[in-house]
């Protein structure tokens, strides 16, 4: 059975939206009995265009994709990870790796961008993407929005919503390359092929 290396205390999961990344870090948090963080909690951004059955979609988010280019989308999204996200990340990994009395944790969402992590100076971190192929990243995020079910308003956000997450993909992959950082291809794995696959990873390259 693989493990985490003894002296690792952080463990980044970065990816596009809709990869598996909170999936994969909730598994991976109880089989180490660590804990998990989300950066989509830190700081409000408009997010997902659609909403379960029954709520309604804020206007200021449809206003968001139907106004903004697919680049704009990015550089927005990119621009809140810097500015109003990757600070508070950067404080949390440095009160974690400096204090082992606050346990390990494992942090997980799109804000973890490779360029961003990639100037961190931390000994006892670990850092992973995930990607996978467009088609997985439609059906998925099809699935999820019931975009059989939308409007053509609402589709057109969700198809915005799509290229974004596509464009984010590629631009990680390009990064990641640079800076001979570390991934997973998620294709048809499931969470615990992706889980023992990960650990085999960290026990290999340990932390950074």
């Amino acid at each position: 059975m693989h493990k985490a290396p003894a002296d690792l205390s952080v463990i980044l999961i970065g990816g596009s939206s809709h990869v598996g990344k909170s999936t994969l870090a909730a598994a991976l948090a109880a089989k180490l009995g660590w804990t998990q963080i989300s950066t989509d909690k830190l700081a409000r951004h408009p997010g997902r265009p659609w909403k379960p059955a029954q709520q309604q979609l804020p206007d200021y988010v449809a206003d968001h994709y139907l106004s903004l280019s697919v680049r704009e989308l990015i550089e927005d999204v990119l621009y809140h990870y810097k500015v109003n996200v990757w600070p508070q990340v950067e404080a949390i990994i440095a009160a974690t790796s400096t204090d082992t009395s606050k346990g390990q944790i494992i942090v997980e969402g799109s804000a973890l961008w490779p360029e961003f992590v990639a100037t961190l100076d931390v000994a006892n971190l670990a850092a992973i993407w995930l990607t996978a192929s467009d088609a997985v990243f439609e059906q998925r995020i099809r699935a999820a929005s019931q975009y059989r079910t939308k409007s053509q308003r609402e589709r057109r956000m969700v198809d915005k919503f799509l290229q974004r997450s596509l464009l984010y993909n590629a631009q990680m992959m390009d990064a990641i390359r640079q800076h001979g950082l570390v991934s997973i291809d998620v294709n048809a794995a499931n969470v615990d092929a992706l889980t023992q696959r990960c650990l085999l990873d960290l026990e290999h390259t340990g932390p950074r």
